[in-house]
């Protein structure tokens, strides 16, 4: 029985991909005309979908790929810059990253040979925390993450619209999801990237939330003329819709938690309410809601509390 299994060990090492560790099998999507996307998974990081939970994408320019988001780990950004290979031969002009969280930067160790930007705040964000995410991440989803580093951006940008063969690209510097979101609307194709500000059919996160000024965000992107939307995570629509549903969901978030405080619950007590069935249909809906409660219900109990000099 031994040496059938030493047998079966040995034949099974020389197959393709066991050596090298598992895989993501990127399959970029065409969503437009010269604009591709990966859709990720609906869930939250596991030691089964390896971080990849987002949304990321590339433009086939004249001149060259602009990508934008890298991914969760070094492995995605390789395998994500392998297939964007597949589908054309031109060189990789720039990488652009929409906010500080680590499923939108941890792949660009795969892109450290061109310019990698993002907006100031994310850059001193990912300073600052990189090396925790990282860490993290490793606890969180393993083998996948093998040789991953953070790479601090390396071009600060501002808003600004930036023409790349034949391409107009708005860039827009929002916040609210995390201190700094970079939002990309092609004005050439009506594609808008926006980052981590819209979630469509999944509940959104909140480590590093601002509700108020993430609602304004919503307003700036609501105004823009949609054809395709690509959220960072979830379902890629042809309108609006998820900029509503995710304006939703947030407030009747602040409106509950700030009920919740007012009524003198505790932490766990708010952690207990009831989320209403509308949302039912957003993955991860109560896992989310519970981690928001974590996030932000200290500070709305705060602001509710009676000063006493």
């Amino acid at each position: 029985m031994r040496l059938i299994l030493t047998i079966v060990l040995c034949v099974a090492w020389t197959l393709p991909g066991w050596a090298a560790g598992p895989t993501y099998r990127l399959e970029p999507r065409r969503i437009a005309l010269d604009t591709y996307v990966f859709e990720g998974a609906v869930e939250h990081f596991t030691q089964e979908n390896g971080g990849n939970i987002l949304n990321s994408g590339f433009i086939v320019t004249d001149e060259g790929v602009i990508v934008i988001q890298t991914g969760p780990s070094l492995r995605y950004g390789e395998e994500m810059r392998a297939a964007i290979a597949k589908v054309t031969g031109k060189p990789i002009l720039k990488v652009f990253v929409s906010n500080q969280h680590p499923d939108y930067f941890l792949g660009s160790q795969a892109f450290a040979d061109v310019p990698i930007a993002a907006l100031p705040g994310t850059i001193d964000g990912i300073r600052v925390e990189g090396r925790a995410v990282t860490e993290n991440m490793y606890r969180l989803v393993g083998d996948w993450m093998r040789g991953t580093d953070a790479v601090v951006p390396t071009e600060a940008v501002l808003p600004a619209t930036q023409v790349y063969g034949g391409h107009r690209l708005r860039l827009i510097s929002l916040s609210g999801h995390t201190p700094a979101d970079l939002a990309i609307y092609d004005e050439t194709t009506r594609v808008l990237f926006a980052g981590g500000l819209v979630f469509s059919d999944r509940a959104p996160t909140t480590p590093h939330a601002d509700i108020p000024r993430w609602l304004e965000s919503l307003d700036v992107l609501a105004a823009l003329d949609v054809a395709v939307l690509v959220p960072n995570h979830g379902t890629v629509r042809s309108d609006g819709s998820a900029i509503s549903q995710t304006r939703d969901y947030l407030d009747w978030l602040t409106a509950a938690l700030s009920r919740a405080a007012e009524g003198g619950l505790d932490m766990t007590e708010a952690m207990a309410l009831g989320i209403p069935p509308r949302f039912s249909s957003l993955a991860v809906v109560q896992e989310e809601f519970i981690r928001s409660v974590a996030h932000l219900y200290p500070k709305i109990e705060q602001s509710v509390l009676i000063k006493i000099n």
